[in-house]
């Protein structure tokens, strides 16, 4: 597959995958845009690394900043849980170029009446190995998507382990796409 080689135009950060840790990239530096989906961008540096980087630094690869999944539509929608799931399939894998939905990393996900008739989304997330350290960033990607979603007022996000992940979690489509059949 090839990517697309761009210099840094700005300083930015960016999360090393799958250690989930934060580094400046550095003005003037090269990457590869491996992939752009969701909100973010997963680059390759000269070394080999990946790295994610946020969607609204989209600017200093060059690129038109990435509206936060879940944001479109119009604000006097009614809200639908289905706009929800919606969100939620905006949020992508760094490394895997397949929505947390589609991996079968969503295990839960329900509305509830919040204090003050405030509407609560409570969502259960893992991960596709207990050690990644990518774990907190999907968790916040998927917070900000849904708390975008008209209508929804707080979002708790909950990594889980048990069960644990397995490839039988995704679904069709997504086991076609990486070649698991």
């Amino acid at each position: 597959m090839a990517t697309e080689v761009v210099i840094l135009q700005r300083d930015c950060m960016a999360t090393t995958v799958p250690a989930g840790e934060m580094v400046l990239l550095s003005e003037g530096g090269v990457v590869g845009i491996v992939q752009r989906l969701g909100g973010s961008v997963t680059v390759r540096t000269e070394l080999g690394s990946l790295l994610r980087i946020d969607g609204a630094d989209a600017d200093a690869l060059g690129l038109d900043p990435v509206e936060a999944p879940g944001s479109g539509g119009a604000d006097d929608e009614p809200f639908s849980m289905d706009r929800v799931h919606e969100a939620l399939r905006q949020v992508y894998d760094p490394e895997i170029p397949v929505n947390i939905v589609e991996l079968g990393l969503v295990y839960r996900c329900e509305e509830k009446a919040g204090p003050l008739d405030t509407r609560r989304i409570e969502i259960d997330l893992s991960m596709t190995a207990p050690g990644c350290g990518m774990g907190d960033v999907l968790r916040a990607d998927a917070a900000r998507s849904v708390l975008a979603v008209p209508g929804v007022d707080d979002v708790e996000v909950e990594l889980v382990w048990d069960p644990p992940w397995s490839i039988a979690r995704m679904s069709d489509e997504a086991k076609l796409q990486l070649g698991f059949y």
